[in-house]
């Protein structure tokens, strides 16, 4: 293939396929051959680049510029200003400028990328994903062949515990320690598992590094199983990703093409292969021992522990269950070497965090940084802050499992003790920006509304438990509640926590607990002057109409789909029967005289 001067790098991940992105790709390739550039220039489609709200997104390399919120119409420009004239499109672009000499900042000196660091998403955005051979162009493979090559297994867990990799999937637990518990147990059966059965509200982390780069976790989970003298691996991923899906089956059927799956790996006498088992959506699933239960054909339901699934997983043998992210960090840690990747973040929280940062946030998108950063440096300088000069009220880490932070906490370093302490938790990597518009009673009904529907039922404390807490938080929200109301709500999430039998029902209180402890005066503003600072609970609000400033025009009750508005066009003032009224808010958009109040 003739050498290419400049690569047009497609984003194809769901979001910006979502956006229409495929249809760029061809576009592009439309617009290059008409201008005669076919053999200098090449389209790729590639992973996420981490703008996710913005997309659909393109990169020029090596040029290093990105594009965003591309459009087919925009196509035509680029090609002809950019890649023809060499003359960025600045419109479109994302990268900044020197306010003194207009100098364009390569993207990795933009505010949003500059404090990240890629090591779980390397390679994301860089290659084709459906590829092998630019994953093995980037050094993909080479920690493998050096395993196989040169280590033991026990030389291979020593790196691992020696880098202090925790596992990214919420707990925390340090993933060498796993493995030397495996490799310690008896017997030539043994497995490893990759959870990708990610379900927190507004996570994408591991879908993205499974569309962006699947050969980085399938390479790792070769040399897990190396490790721990495991022949046999399953991927874990719910069905509700099928480009991830895709990406992964093409991924596992090039690399035993080319012999680096299957039988006798590298000649070095090492056999591994793995298999794809799809979830049906089930969040509880997420917990280890349940996803044992679902690959062995069984509902998902947890089992107590111990047993611990590196003595009795799947089959009831041996096994080691990681996530995707985790595993994404195993070939850069072979690779460059356990002090390098200690050499990142913090001491008792080595390495990068990835997150999905999402809500009331101006850049939407996903981030990876170093361990130690604070949540002001991500919200903030990273994301942006909250659009249209809203005021900053709460951040929510960790989904379900975790906790809301206020202003005061915002410098905190990112760690998975640090955010323990304050009464939330890494978690899988969700973080939700809250501002003044939010209502954190009802952010703590929502997570209970989702904990509810998800839980499997086995245990009394979770199955019951969190379903009363549900009806106490929605007597709150609609101003029924008391002081006794709010409690019973403490003393039941409390219980909740110290008796469920998983993970799913021991954290489901925190969302509750933590917004009790932040935002206090919201529940008491509820429950004694039943109200909703936020204006957010539609039982507790009102509409009204100014009668002396109503045009008598009948614009509101046309609107109004349960007839609570009365009065008479030209003679009568309107007015609302807040008895009738479902706070629906269509009278006071119909309304082009602003005489309608919500109170």
């Amino acid at each position: 293939m003739p050498y290419k001067r400049t690569q047009v790098l497609v984003c194809a991940g769901t979001g910006c396929t979502i956006g229409n992105s495929g249809e760029l790709i061809e576009e592009f390739e439309k617009e290059i051959k008409s201008m005669g550039l076919g053999r200098e220039i090449e389209v790729l489609r590639t992973g996420c680049l981490g703008l996710c709200g913005a997309g659909p997104n393109i990169s020029i390399y090596p040029d290093n510029i990105i594009y965003k919120g591309v459009k087919k119409e925009d196509v035509k420009e680029i090609v002809m200003e950019h890649l023809y004239k060499g003359r960025p499109v600045q419109r479109l672009m994302l990268n900044e400028a020197d306010q003194e000499t207009k100098e364009i900042y390569d993207i990795n000196h933009t505010r949003f990328y500059a404090k990240q660091k890629r090591v779980a998403l390397h390679n994301c955005g860089v290659i084709d994903p459906e590829n092998i051979e630019e994953y093995i162009g980037q050094d993909g493979y080479f920690a493998l062949g050096q395993v196989l090559s040169q280590m033991t297994s026990q030389e291979v867990v020593d790196v691992i515990k020696k880098s202090g990799l925790r596992g990214r999937g919420g707990g925390g637990f340090p993933t060498g320690l796993k493995w030397q518990f495996a490799l310690d147990e008896p017997g030539e059966e043994k497995y490893v598992i990759c959870n990708a059965d990610e379900g927190d509200p507004g996570a994408f982390m591991d879908r993205s590094i499974l569309e962006g780069n699947p050969h980085s976790v399938i390479e790792a989970m070769i040399i897990a199983g190396y490790a721990i003298g495991a022949h046999y691996g399953y991927i874990y991923i719910r069905a509700e990703y099928p480009i991830a899906v895709e990406r992964l089956k093409t991924a596992i059927a090039q690399a035993k093409e080319l012999g680096l799956l299957g039988n006798n790996i590298f000649d070095s006498g090492f056999d591994f292969d793995l298999e794809i088992r799809l979830g049906a959506g089930a969040f509880v699933c997420g917990e280890e021992t349940a996803l044992i239960q679902s690959i062995q054909g069984e509902r998902g339901m947890p089992i107590s522990k111990p047993p611990f699934p590196a003595h009795k997983g799947v089959w009831g043998k041996p096994t080691i269950i990681n996530n995707v992210e985790t595993f994404a960090n195993i070939a850069q840690i072979i690779l460059n070497g356990a002090d390098w990747f200690r050499s990142i973040g913090t001491e008792s929280s080595p390495g990068t965090k990835v997150f999905a940062l999402g809500g009331k946030i101006t850049n939407t998108g996903l981030v990876e940084v170093p361990m130690g950063t604070t949540l002001r440096e991500v919200i903030y300088e990273i994301g942006g802050g909250c659009p249209n000069h809203k005021r900053f009220k709460a951040v929510q880490t960790g989904g379900p499992s975790g906790g809301c932070l206020t202003e005061d906490q915002l410098d905190t370093p990112i760690g998975f003790d640090e955010l323990v302490k304050l009464g939330s938790m890494m978690g899988s990597g969700g973080m939700i920006v809250l501002d003044e518009d939010n209502c954190m009673v009802d952010v703590a009904r929502f997570y209970m509304d989702f904990i509810v529907d998800e839980s499997c039922g086995k245990c009394t404390p979770c199955r019951v438990g969190t379903k009363r807490m549900l009806e106490l938080l929605e007597q709150i929200c609609d101003g029924q509640g008391t002081m006794e109301t709010l409690d019973e709500l403490e003393t039941l999430a409390m219980t909740i926590k110290d008796t469920a039998l998983c993970g799913l029902g021991q954290s489901a209180p925190n969302p509750v607990l933590s917004t009790i402890t932040q935002f206090r005066d919201e529940y008491i503003a509820h429950i004694v002057d039943k109200r909703c600072p936020a204006g957010v609970c539609k039982k507790l609000l009102r509409y009204e109409i100014d009668k002396d400033e109503c045009r008598k025009c009948g614009l509101c009750a046309r609107q109004c789909p349960v007839g609570a508005i009365s009065g008479k066009i030209g003679k009568e003032a309107f007015e609302i029967d807040p008895e009738k009224c479902i706070r629906c808010g269509l009278c006071m958009k119909a309304c082009h005289f602003k005489v309608i109040e919500r109170k």
